[in-house]
């Protein structure tokens, strides 16, 4: 069998969206079925991602109205500037408490990985969401890999800077931008390592080429285009907590009874939809990680 790499696809060859869609839920309908009828009750209780029953924004929503502050800070900046990030070659450093650290080439990290389609709600801290079918693998299954000790109870996340690649990014964040989980955060089988978007390589404005998605955290928790993964034993320093400790907390968990200083999180705009809708309590995903903060004061730990 001859397996082509996306460069190689021609734009003519990409499924229309309105089919893809159609197959997509065509092949999950089966596939659930299946799993459902072979698998024991045991693992039918097992938390999976949940796709969402919202319509998924369109390619072009996703693609161009974004946040990644190194290539301006207008949403749709990204799309504009984001062409001058190198993203081959690209080598991520795994460091800090584990047993396999070292720099690693991206093809070397994606090797054995099953990639799968997601459909997740992404929110962000400004009061819009999308719905992004996002394509990629949980997070756990690379952490793994390297073997964190035990005294690993965070996990930091480094984003690439290179001036010479993000002339747009000035002095408006100390650079390079810099993220951290908690590590059973980070093990969740819902947080992604995400390489791609509606089946097509991730885009350089959205992260490319490998970035984390946390569904029921806000935006600014998902490091984009990753060059550092570290296993440390203290909270790490997270650059919006360190700029405004006040509006922006470590643990970022949506939550509508926490308003942002300057506005409030009660309520969203879905991107392309005229009126707001209310704001889910962990994004709609309460069912599946509520328990992570039992016993948390979540006004406290915002």
């Amino acid at each position: 069998m001859l397996i082509r790499r996306a460069p190689d696809i021609r734009s003519s060859e990409i499924t229309p969206e309105s089919l893809y869609f159609g197959r997509r839920e065509f092949i999950a309908a089966a596939s659930a079925a299946a799993l459902d009828l072979a698998a024991p009750a045991a693992a039918r209780a097992t938390p999976r991602p949940r796709a969402d029953d919202d319509k998924p924004n369109s390619y072009e929503d996703i693609t161009h109205y974004n946040n990644y502050y190194e290539f301006g800070t207008d949403k749709e900046d990204p799309a504009k500037y984001a062409g001058t990030l190198r993203t081959s070659p690209w080598k991520v450093e795994i460091g800090g408490l584990c047993e396999k650290p070292g720099k690693y080439d991206l093809d070397d990290l994606l090797r054995g990985q099953t990639i799968e389609e997601r459909v997740y709600r992404h929110r962000c801290v400004e009061a819009w969401s999308m719905v992004i079918p996002w394509n990629g693998f949980s997070l756990r299954n690379l952490i793994a890999r390297f073997q964190p000790t035990s005294r690993a109870k965070f996990v930091e996340f480094t984003t690439l800077y290179d001036p010479a690649e993000m002339p747009q990014a000035g002095d408006v964040l100390p650079w390079p931008y810099v993220e951290g989980l908690r590590m059973d955060e980070a093990m969740h089988p819902l947080t992604m390592v995400v390489t791609g978007l509606y089946g097509r390589p991730l885009p350089n404005q959205n992260g490319a080429p490998l970035r984390v998605h946390v569904p029921w955290k806000y935006g600014f928790k998902s490091a984009k285009s990753l060059v550092r993964i570290r296993f440390v034993e203290s909270q790490p320093a997270n650059t919006w907590n360190v700029v405004a400790p006040n509006e922006y907390g470590f643990y970022a968990n949506v939550n509508p009874n926490v308003d942002h200083p300057r506005w409030s999180q009660a309520r969203e705009r879905r991107i392309g939809e005229f009126f707001r809708r209310p704001t889910l309590m962990f994004n709609g995903y309460g069912d599946q990680v509520a328990s992570l903060y039992a016993g948390m004061d979540l006004r406290r730990n915002f």
